[in-house]
């Protein structure tokens, strides 16, 4: 069998294990778990809607192989956020929208953000 697609098994980042031992996540280092400032390394747009909860944005998203969705724009309250996606949700409609970061085009909130960095 031949090796060397699956040969080279050094990615990039930091592992998630080394050994036996989990190397820690940036919540899990230390013992005070409290809302601090974002370090300016982790200023992603994940982080920045975190510290923005509960504020209503318009999230401008393109879908390039719909002919039917090709360019959207989603209105709601950032209600969570991680990596890959946004969770909004829409008093007025009752309506949640769990949207993919990837279609992001950009953000635009009703008031001033908050950017603890």
């Amino acid at each position: 069998m031949n090796n060397s697609y699956f040969g080279n098994n050094n990615f990039p980042g930091q592992p998630i294990f080394t050994g036996n031992e989990p190397t820690p996540t940036p919540n899990q280092v230390g013992i005070n778990n409290q809302q601090q400032p974002i370090p300016f390394e982790q200023s992603y747009i994940e982080n920045i809607l975190r510290v923005n909860k509960g504020k209503k944005v318009d999230v401008y998203m393109s879908f390039g192989d719909s002919t039917e969705w090709r360019n959207r724009i989603f209105t709601g309250i950032v209600e969570e956020s991680g990596r890959d996606h946004i969770i909004l949700s829409d008093p007025s409609t009752g309506k949640w929208q769990l949207l993919l970061m990837i279609y992001v085009n950009y953000i635009e909130f009703y008031e001033k953000i908050n950017y603890n960095i």
